[in-house]
């Protein structure tokens, strides 16, 4: 059994040695553990630091692409390494790795597929309380659109079998936790959550400026992941909602015919027209609903495909 432990990196010369230090050297279950570094266009001394200690896989970008994009590169190269379980730590040391053996046990007993570490957000001491009140509704609505119960929904401390590595196909360029994490839910896996508590803050994070930028961001992530495995709900939705609205103008001149002797007023005119504009927006909804569910479908059909053969890739490289 291989454990591959992924660490992007971006000028972290100054903490990857704590990471380093503290990534257990042997896991009872484990026959191999490998580090597999990311190093997303750092600067400064972040690669010789992890050669002195010992690391021996690279996967360099010679320009910052982002951690979204890191993850996804990095998760192939961990399947090209003959990963049989993949972890995700980060490089500030914000994440225990001392907890890693917990963090891949609900892996290694068989019953969870994908396991997202709990950073009790909530009990964060440098956590204002406009971030934590942020962090907690944000997981509320993800959970919504995944159909899920994850306590922090864009922790980066988790861990993937090699099947359900494999499975994930992460497209965003941003928040690739929470896409992931849909995905994960849409895919079936079993996913698992343990407890943590995180490392003091050392430095303040570099993936977004301000919390209502991150909102922004992933808002856009979860409604896309909500339009490519739900598009029926959206559209048929708004269309259902549009359709409601529509008729009213409708409904009321009807009554107005039988109430009032001349019901062609210039206003009610006006709101025959809005209401029929309503009516074909609701068509249009309605008929995107039905092309969109079919392009899920044929997507569908295409990761099943894709499934086989990164299956078929990343076992000939082990």
């Amino acid at each position: 059994m291989k454990l591959v432990i992924m660490i992007p990196c971006l000028n972290e010369e100054k903490t990857l040695p704590l990471v380093l230090k503290t990534i257990p050297k042997k896991i009872k279950g484990i026959d191999q553990i490998e580090i597999l570094l990311i190093d997303d266009g750092s600067t400064d001394k972040t690669i010789d630091v992890a050669k002195d200690y010992g690391v021996n896989n690279f996967l360099i970008h010679t320009k910052n692409q982002g951690l979204s994009r890191s993850f996804r590169h990095g998760l192939n190269r961990a399947l090209e390494m003959g990963a049989d379980i993949i972890v995700l730590t980060e490089g500030d040391n914000q994440y225990p790795q001392e907890k890693i053996p917990e963090l891949i046990a609900p892996i290694l007993n068989g019953t969870a597929d994908t396991v997202i570490g709990d950073r009790q957000t909530q009990t964060i001491s440098h956590f204002s309380k406009q971030k934590k009140f942020l962090q907690k509704f944000g997981t509320k609505v993800l959970n919504v659109a995944a159909g899920t119960s994850v306590p922090d929904a864009i922790s980066g401390f988790r861990a993937y079998t090699r099947l359900a590595a494999i499975q994930l196909n992460p497209i965003a360029d941003y928040s690739w936790a929470t896409e992931t994490t849909i995905q994960a839910s849409h895919k079936g896996h079993a996913i698992a959550i343990i407890p943590i508590v995180t490392n003091p803050k050392l430095r303040e994070s570099r993936q977004f400026k301000s919390s209502w930028q991150h909102i922004k961001r992933s808002s856009v992530t979860i409604v896309r992941a909500i339009i490519m495995y739900k598009p029926y709900a959206v559209f048929f939705s708004l269309g259902g909602i549009l359709l409601i609205i529509g008729l009213i103008p409708f409904v009321n001149f009807l009554i107005l015919t039988f109430l009032v002797k001349n019901p062609f007023g210039p206003h009610h005119l006006q709101s025959l027209l809005v209401g029929t504009v309503l009516l074909v927006a609701s068509f249009i909804s309605f008929t995107l609903g039905v092309v969109s569910d079919l392009i899920r479908i044929n997507r569908s059909l295409l990761e099943d495909l894709l499934e086989i053969t990164k299956k078929d890739y990343f076992d000939k490289k082990r």
